[in-house]
C-alpha cells in the first residue's frame, strides 16, 4: 500500500510541476506607446482586431523575431509588434465599478471612479494597496482585489 502512495504523490507531483513551469514562463509586459494595433497574425499583413492604450498589461504566450502573441485579462488574444511593449509595471480594472482613492485605505476619500478596462502604471504597493498613474495624469490608491 506505501508503494502505491508513493507512486501517486510523485505523479501528482510530476503534473503538478509541468503545470507550474508553464505559468512561470509567462511574461508579463505593458503597452508603452499611446495606441497600439493588436492583429489576427505576427505581421503587417493581417488584419488589425482592435487597440490597446498605454499601460495595458498583456501575458506574453508566443514570441517571434519580431511579433509576440498575447492574452489579456479576459482571455482574449492577439499578436503585437514587439517595440510597443516593455516591461513597465502595470494593472488593468477588472470590475464594473472601481473607486481609486485619494491614499491606501477605504477612510482616504474617493478621488476619481472607473469603469472595466482601464489600464494603470503601477507606482507603488503597500499592503493590499497600489498606487496607480493613467496615461492622461490621473492618480490615486486602488485595492489588489480590483485589477489584474
Amino acid at each position: 500500500m506505501k508503494i502505491k502512495i508513493v507512486v501517486l504523490n510523485i505523479a501528482v507531483f510530476s503534473v503538478l510541476s509541468v503545470l507550474m513551469a508553464g505559468v512561470a514562463l509567462a511574461e508579463r509586459m505593458a503597452v508603452s506607446v499611446p495606441k497600439a494595433n493588436v492583429r489576427l497574425g505576427p505581421g503587417e499583413k493581417y488584419d488589425i482586431i482592435w487597440n490597446i492604450e498605454k499601460y495595458h498589461p498583456l501575458e506574453i504566450v508566443k514570441k517571434t523575431k519580431k511579433w509576440y502573441r498575447f492574452r489579456d485579462f479576459e482571455g482574449d488574444e492577439g499578436w503585437i509588434f514587439k517595440n510597443l511593449l516593455d516591461k513597465t509595471d502595470t494593472v488593468i480594472t477588472f470590475k464594473k465599478k472601481c473607486n481609486v482613492r485619494s491614499g491606501p485605505g477605504t477612510k482616504f476619500k474617493i478621488a476619481f471612479t472607473v469603469a472595466k478596462g482601464i489600464p494603470f502604471k503601477v507606482l507603488q504597493r503597500k499592503g493590499d494597496w497600489i498606487q496607480i498613474s493613467h496615461a492622461d495624469g490621473d492618480q490615486g490608491w486602488i485595492f489588489k482585489s480590483l485589477v489584474w
